[in-house]
């Protein structure tokens, strides 16, 4: 009889297992879909997010033609004039710039030795720091675990290894992930 219970709970934690990241991504995903398709709200489901999906890209559109670029400049300098505003809108641009612009960042894994027998996984996000006078320093981000943040830290170049034969993606997963996703080594076909 405890055998079959044994047998019977494993199959239910086999089971969690797979439906809570599964139901919690679907979750998650629905509520991103109803949140942007209510933005403009129009009573057909779908037509609101496909709206403002063409809204955003239209907007893409405008700010790279050569005749409507200084507009879309002269509005970013107004942007950074004012003070609270300033600080908000330069993080998010730059937040955003580095997943989706073209210098993107976390694509520089490195492994930093914090001391002779600790050692942290990370993302260099600026090479020189030449800007605050000190050129031996690199800035280092190092995502929490389970969490939306991290801490940045400027390491002593000596102390920074850049780790090749792995994917930016593999090494922020298995730090987000507390260490549980698996990073496995770049094959020749993966390049």
């Amino acid at each position: 009889m405890s055998f079959t219970y044994r047998k019977l709970l494993a199959y239910f934690f086999r089971g969690l297992l797979f439906l809570t990241p599964l139901a919690i991504t679907v979750y998650i995903i629905y509520q991103l879909f109803l949140f942007l398709d209510n933005l403009i709200p129009v009573p057909i489901p779908g037509i609101g997010i496909l709206m403002v999906l063409c809204l955003i890209t239209f907007v893409g559109y405008l700010a790279s033609l050569i005749f409507t670029k200084p507009l879309f400049e002269w509005f970013e300098r107004g942007m950074f004039k004012i003070p609270f505003v300033n600080l908000l809108y330069t993080s998010i641009k730059d937040l955003m710039g580095a997943f989706v612009g073209e210098k993107k960042k976390f694509n520089i894994p490195v492994l930093v030795e914090v001391s002779a027998s600790l050692n942290r996984l990370g993302f260099v996000t600026q090479e020189d720091m030449g800007a605050i006078g000190e050129s031996n320093l690199v800035a280092v981000y190092f995502p929490h675990s389970y969490n939306v943040s991290g801490n940045v830290f400027l390491v002593n170049r000596e102390k920074v290894r850049y780790l090749d034969g792995v994917k930016n993606a593999d090494v922020m997963k298995f730090l987000v992930s507390g260490g549980v996703s698996p990073l496995e080594k770049v094959t020749d076909e993966d390049e």
